[in-house]
């Protein structure tokens, strides 16, 4: 296991002064594609999230982001419930009730604020940001296996504070692979958008 490690971390290439790893390399190209692919709504995104996230998962523990490291395993299960959940024919997005949304919203912000003191004490390099991406992600991933269009404004400022997290650590080849992340956000939150109001408008 530990030579498969050391495999991963061997630097392919340098960009802009920063060394790029086997690992982050295909970690990397493996989310972008999950990641685009599920604006498509198609059921095919979660096998490339699953893999994508175990990747990153030992990437973001080597790099002592604990939070990050640990949500890699809920993207996995994630993963496995979106396959099914979504069924052959891929999403069908609706959006959330008035209701949902402000219990989705307590929820997100009070396990916010009710975490960030664990990570701190585990020693994570990033508290307040890094425990925000946890639990956005989180509340993000369940309302995209769920169906809902809201995932995509959540996953917008997510990937928005993991480009401006990972910038500031110098891991400058993620930090542009969140950039990306936000516009598909972007994409995403339309298209789903747009597929939530014609489902609302045949009832």
């Amino acid at each position: 296991m530990q030579s498969l490690i050391d495999f991963g971390m061997h630097v392919l290439f340098s960009m802009w002064g920063y060394d790029v790893t086997v690992f982050e390399l295909f970690a990397s190209v493996t989310s972008l594609v999950g990641v685009a692919l599920g604006v498509t709504g198609k059921r095919v995104t979660w096998p490339w999230w699953a893999i994508s996230s175990v990747l990153y998962g030992v990437l973001f523990w080597q790099w002592d982001l604990k939070a990050s490291a640990l949500l890699q395993i809920v993207f996995v299960a994630a993963g496995v419930m979106g396959w099914f959940e979504w069924g052959p024919k891929g999403a069908v997005p609706a959006k959330l009730t008035r209701t949902e949304f402000f219990i989705w919203s307590a929820v997100l912000l009070g396990a916010w604020v009710a975490m960030r003191p664990v990570f701190e004490s585990w020693g994570a390099a990033s508290t307040w940001s890094d425990t925000f991406m946890l639990v956005g992600s989180i509340v993000a991933q369940i309302l995209m296996v769920l169906e809902k269009y809201e995932c995509w404004p959540l996953w917008f400022v997510v990937d928005l504070v993991g480009t401006i997290e990972y910038a500031f650590m110098d891991l400058w080849f993620t930090s542009l692979l969140y950039a990306v992340f936000v516009a598909i956000a972007i994409a995403g939150w339309k298209a789903w958008l747009d597929r939530a109001n014609a489902k609302a408008a045949t009832r």
